[in-house]
């Protein structure tokens, strides 16, 4: 007689089932692509298969993006995860380890409610001419800001396992959606993709007893009716997260509109709209404000800093910084992409996308297109525009693991945006995009105590710039660095 092709001493011996569910809500728009384009859009969405047009934030990428922020939480920003990491035990063992065991935490798929489209148009700049590439021009569909995805996950304890580090675990890498550490979709480095988790819902099934197991058989499957809570950490039960070991150094300014701005919408809505439409977006609260988009702020950085690491480059160093803080550039040959560099990776950078608040967006200006021959209106060339004037806008850049000529050269960059020799959007020759700055916060997060940890407040006082005396010489090494990087050592003081 065969023997018995299951047993209870082969089981997973399971003796508690946690379910944890909350709201996920876009606060800014997010691509979640399907791998193909057509004839509407080079960049379409994602959707349900069942019905053709609700929008499907996968299993899989919600999984990978847990992943990878609690591997980065517990080792630091592009670190290797073991065997032994907390990322393993919760979320299962690498590909790479044919040893390893499965996940036990089991995450759906997310079906999102109230969906609506925005389109975005892109391109690739000439860092030296700052003007279109021939060709680069593209254009994706994001689902809107205020999009609402239902996450749930089930968490399974077996009798082997050490229960409060695994919900620990747990805990730690939900708290990335609260906290705006956890971003998903193409292209979040440059705005895309910023999510909040308002209220998580939490109900454990003890498995060892009679009535645990049958009510998480009737009911385990049911959307959960508990209260809710912001506490993810208290709800599970747990002490202390897992401590963060990320270095990331952050510039959060902001600055008056000295002006006009305009990053264009691609178009009018319609006949009776300018020709040029100041960029607005949907916001998670429902309302369309005008914004200043990360991919326009990201493209203006990158152009600045490679201008500024060429001019001072004497040892070649210029291309890998550039490639190093803002990602390689993919060039084209024939029909396939190929990296600067060898090894081509993410940008280290992230930007931003935020409101310009305070601004006039009813004011419409009508130009008209000379001819430099004759001096005179060329034909047909009339058009009008609909920037923005005035108010205030906020720029938030983050560098995660950063070396001093990098941050060094961020602080270039500060510069330039504070007196407005960098512009930011389109028509900067005729005075748009220039920005005056009124404050600065500069934040150094790094576990190293030897390296030192700060939070420094930059203001604009009447005709000078405040700045704390402890500030003053370590801000002015970072330069230094950053210069001696690309010029080697030198003993000239003016420089």
């Amino acid at each position: 007689m065969s023997s018995a092709m299951w047993s209870g001493n082969a089981s997973r011996k399971i003796v508690e089932r946690i379910v944890v569910e909350g709201e996920l809500i876009l606060e800014t728009p997010a691509h979640f692509g399907n791998g193909d384009g057509d004839d509407i859009t080079d960049m379409p969405l994602l959707v349900d298969t069942f019905d053709g047009k609700t929008p499907l934030l996968t299993g899989a990428s919600i999984t990978g993006a847990l992943r990878s922020y609690l591997r980065e939480r517990e080792h630091g920003f592009r670190a290797s995860a073991h065997r032994t990491s907390k990322s393993v035990l919760l979320l299962g063992s690498l590909k790479s380890d044919d040893e390893g065991e499965q996940s036990p935490l089991i995450v759906d798929d997310a079906r999102g409610i109230n969906p609506k489209i925005d389109m975005r148009n892109g391109v690739k700049l000439n860092p030296s001419s700052r003007t279109a590439e021939n060709d680069a021009l593209f254009d994706m569909q994001l689902w809107q800001a205020g999009t609402k995805f239902p996450l749930r996950f089930e968490l399974a304890i077996r009798a082997t396992d050490n229960a409060p580090q695994i919900k620990t675990s747990l805990a730690s890498a939900l708290k990335g959606f609260d906290d705006g550490s956890i971003t998903l979709g193409a292209r979040k480095r440059r705005g895309y993709g910023r999510v909040r988790v308002d209220a998580w819902r939490v109900k454990s099934y003890s498995l060892k007893t009679i009535n645990g197991l049958i009510d998480w058989i009737e009911n385990g499957s049911k959307p959960l009716s508990v209260a809710p809570t912001n506490d993810i950490n208290a709800a599970l039960g747990t002490g202390d997260l897992i401590d963060d070991a990320r270095r990331v150094f952050q510039i959060k300014a902001t600055f008056a509109l000295d002006g006009s701005l305009l990053i264009r919408s691609g178009s009018g809505r319609d006949d009776k709209e300018p020709d040029m439409v100041y960029l607005s977006a949907c916001q998670s609260d429902g309302s369309t404000r005008p914004i200043l988009s990360g991919t326009s702020l990201g493209g203006a950085l990158r152009a600045r800093a490679t201008k500024i690491a060429k001019s001072l480059d004497r040892l070649g160093n210029m291309q890998t910084l550039i490639d190093r803080l803002f990602g390689a550039e993919m060039n084209k040959r024939g029909n396939r992409a190929i990296a600067n560099i060898a090894n081509p990776t993410a940008s280290r950078v992230t930007v931003r996308e935020e409101i310009v608040k305070d601004s006039k967006t009813d004011l419409v200006q009508n130009r008209v297109s000379i001819d430099r021959f004759t001096a005179g209106a060329r034909d047909t060339a009339l058009f009008n525009e609909q920037p923005v004037f005035g108010g205030e806008v906020i720029v938030d850049v983050q560098l995660a693991n950063p070396k001093n000529e990098e941050i060094g050269l961020l602080l270039l960059l500060l510069k330039d945006l504070w007196t407005g020799d960098l512009p930011l959007g389109g028509e900067s020759s005729v005075g748009r995009g220039r920005l005056k700055g009124k404050k600065a916060e500069l934040i150094y997060k790094t576990p190293d105590t030897q390296d030192g940890s700060f939070q420094w407040l930059l203001e604009a006082s009447a005709n000078a710039l405040s700045i704390p005396d402890e500030a003053r010489e370590r801000l002015e090494d970072y330069i230094a660095t950053f210069k001696t990087h690309l010029r080697g050592p030198t003993n000239d003081t003016r420089n």
